[in-house]
């Protein structure tokens, strides 16, 4: 039987948005946690993240889009932007590359075009102004209103279905709404849609695209609160007459109730098998009013929310965390239906049981912050992320990259659902087949894809076989040790051995004389030239993914004592590190990737292969250095605005690393099972752990001032390491710190267990 997520949690609900200024409060047992968050935060700048409505991991995302074609418009919506297209029911979080916002829905008073469905939006015959004054978001809940036809919108989800209100204010104009499946946005396109009017309160239809996943399937039903009192129907710009069924490469309706006012609720289920499969999921998860809905999506967001209690006096320092706790739990998404069954990309349909499928898998991204937070809070939907990876191995015979409604999409360097099932598999999370997964880790990294047949053959991939090699060796160097660890600990001697040193492939790129980690040859000697660690064209015509030597010549998880080594020792090494975020900011290149930002100095906090740089000075045995430059991102990277990313959110990773970093422990190497320590930002933290155990993160004297450790204590024991391990996390307990505002240039710089 599948799991249903839905926890109960009955709490006040305050709508709070906040300002970029601090503010005081006082912490209480009924303070409510939803209050603080903003959904708007990261719908500038570059953040890429959606306003509108979902159940934490939902399948469904009912949002606004604005109907731009532009990398900032990835989610479908941007804060800069005045015009609403109207409201898809899939969006993605903070991406890079923009797809979905699948079945478009807008109310409108006025009778429209439909031979102009599937245009671009300046002739749109829908659209709307609107002013953000007039528009507010909460966890589970989007309201906005749209000046033109003036009608009141309000959206609302659960784990299956999407939910709509429309208040039309208008006593002289007619209540209807369009849908519109030809409607596409940045990699999207159609390739063929049918609209089918079922009866007079049900509308059934599917539609098929190509983008960034390549085949994606959706098939829908809306039921309506009110009689459809009339339609129009349109095929490819053709409106149909005398027909309830259409079929083309882009179709679409106007309907019409019958009145000029009131409200009128649509319920949207959808299915990647079939029209019968949303009906199902339509009648299991839509018998509830918007209402109900929202009310019981509320409490669900609540309950999640409350894992962590933070207590400080600042609010906007609550605002950014709860938001990034938010915003952790929002992908993966939910894929397989409500009996379990779901479309794999060679169209074959699988039914799982007893664990959630997911989809929306931004492994590259989410391994490094967002899958140990979630191993923390919990483990259950880690186990099913797994299950999940492990399913999509057996259809392709390698475990996934990026994998986007079913589809894989090859996005970004590296295998990590390797390092994310090593990490579950290490830290004891086994509710799943583990031989089955050893193998499926050893199969794909023993594979001649995505770099490995170079890899496997010289060690590392020369710069003159493929672009950016360094990156793609250090990402696979990764997935190595991860494999190795897992081999070490089920006893497999020879394959941790062999996978162990395949993961020192990043000494070959160590050039000693610049200290940078460079594109080698294939001779085994020679780098590449001219060299400028400054140089960061995109993704082609260069050593590095998104970035530059600076920020990639870091890039070594699982062994820094090794990286150090080569640096010379503890001294050069940080003085290196402490020049990278020092160094002017300067950029050069033809191309260069807008991936690159958040910067202080060259190190790119708006990018994932930075995250773990400042942890480093941890193991350099200058920990005081990782505690100012944590504080310091902390401080200057992320704000209570809507541009308060300064990166992609990418599917929880920019947030998570906030989330975990404000605790004051980070998994710089999450496979290693240890935490390093670093600022805790709040005076106390309380994790409530699955186990019905609490781990208390207390630092009484910290400020803005007193960012230092001075000295810790784990459950009453003084702590002479910069790391706190897993074990200890979730057995429950407490890590006391001692703050102040100069560095303790002695507390664990010699290791003393």
């Amino acid at each position: 039987m599948i799991k249903i997520r839905s926890l109960c949690f009955v709490l006040i609900i305050v709508l709070f948005f906040s300002c970029g200024n601090e503010t005081e409060s006082k912490d209480s047992p009924e303070e409510t946690i939803l209050g603080y968050v903003d959904p708007f935060i990261g719908t500038g700048g570059h953040g890429h993240t959606y306003p509108g409505a979902t159940a934490p991991f939902g399948r469904v995302q009912p949002s606004p889009d604005n109907g731009i074609t532009g990398w900032d418009w990835c989610s479908g919506y941007h804060v800069s932007d005045s015009i609403i297209s109207g409201f898809g029911q899939l969006h993605l979080s903070g991406t890079g590359i923009g797809d979905l916002t699948d079945v478009l829905l807008m109310p409108t008073t006025e009778t429209v075009d439909v031979s102009l469905f599937g245009s671009g939006r300046d002739t749109l015959p829908y659209t709307s102004k609107f002013s953000h004054a007039n528009e507010k978001a909460s966890p589970g809940y989007y309201q906005v209103f749209l000046e033109d036809p003036k009608i009141d919108v309000e959206l609302t989800a659960n784990d299956y279905v999407a939910y709509h209100r429309y208040t039309y204010k208008n006593k002289e104009e007619a209540s209807s709404f369009i849908l519109d499946l030809g409607y596409e946005v940045n990699w999207d396109k159609a390739t063929g849609s049918t609209v089918q009017i079922e009866n007079d309160t049900l509308i059934s239809g599917y539609r098929f695209s190509t983008g960034w996943a390549r085949n994606q399937k959706v098939f829908f039903v809306i039921g309506t609160s009110r009689p459809i009192t009339d339609y129009s129907l349109a095929a490819d710009g053709v409106a149909m007459q005398d027909t309830n069924t259409v079929t083309g490469t882009k179709t679409g309706g106007h309907f019409f109730f019958d009145g000029h006012k009131g409200s009128v609720e649509l319920k949207v289920a959808v299915s990647s098998v079939s029209i019968e499969n949303a009906k199902m999921n339509l009648k299991l998860y839509g018998s509830q009013s918007f209402d109900g809905v929202r009310l019981e999506t509320e409490n669900s967001w609540n309950g999640l929310l409350d894992k962590i209690r933070v207590e400080t006096p600042v609010d906007s320092l609550k605002t950014i965390f709860y938001t990034s706790l938010y915003h952790t739990q929002v992908a993966p998404t939910l894929f397989g239906d409500a009996n379990g069954e779901f479309r794999l990309q060679n169209d074959s349909i699988v039914k799982t049981e007893g664990f959630n499928m997911y989809s929306t898998l931004s492994l590259w991204d989410v391994f490094r912050a967002e899958t140990p937070l979630l191993g923390i809070l919990d483990p259950e939907l880690i186990s099913d992320m797994v299950q999940s990876m492990l399913t999509y191995y057996d259809q392709s015979g390698v475990l996934p990259v990026w994998v986007l409604s079913g589809n894989e999409t090859g996005t970004m360097p590296g295998y990590h659902s390797v390092s994310i099932i090593a990490e579950a598999y290490l830290k004891g999370i086994r509710d799943y087949d583990t031989e089955k997964a050893f193998e499926a880790m050893k199969k794909t990294m023993m594979g001649d894809e995505r770099g490995l047949g170079p890899y496997k053959e010289f060690g590392y991939i020369p710069y003159d076989i493929m672009d950016q090699s360094v990156s793609m060796s250090l990402e696979l160097a990764y997935n190595d040790w991860c494999v190795g660890q897992v081999a070490k600990e089920m006893g497999r001697e020879r394959d941790y051995t062999y996978f162990n040193e395949r993961s020192k492939a990043y000494q070959n790129f160590h050039d000693p004389y610049s200290g940078f980690l460079r594109g080698k040859s294939s001779d085994g000697a020679t780098f590449h030239e001219p060299f400028d660690p400054k140089v960061a064209n995109h993704i082609e015509d260069t050593d590095y993914t998104e970035g530059n030597a600076w920020q990639h010549s870091w890039y070594v998880l699982h062994d820094v004592e090794g990286l150090i080594e080569l640096h010379g020792g503890n001294e050069p090494f940080s003085r290196m590190v402490e020049q990278l975020f020092t160094e002017s900011s300067e950029l050069k290149g033809d191309n260069v990737s807008a991936d690159i930002s958040g910067l202080i100095g060259q190190y790119a906090h708006g990018n994932e292969p930075s995250h773990h740089i400042a942890y480093m000075f941890n193991k350099a045995g200058q920990p005081w250095r990782t505690q100012y430059w944590a504080r310091e991102i902390l401080n200057s990277q992320y704000t209570t605005r809507p541009d308060g990313l300064s990166g992609n959110e990418d599917c929880g990773q920019m947030s998570a690393w906030y989330v975990m970093s404000a605790l004051g422990i980070y998994p710089m190497n999450p496979a290693s099972l240890e935490y390093e320590i670093g600022s805790p930002l709040f005076k106390k933290s309380t994790i409530k752990l699955p186990n019905n155990r609490t781990f208390v993160i207390s630092a009484p004297d910290t400020s803005h001032e007193n960012r230092y450790v001075q000295s810790v204590k784990l459950n009453g024991e003084p702590l002479n390491r910069t790391y706190v391990r897993h074990g200890e996390i979730v057995s429950g307990g407490t890590l006391d710190f001692v703050m102040g505002s100069q560095p303790n240039k002695v507390w664990a710089v010699v290791e003393q267990e």
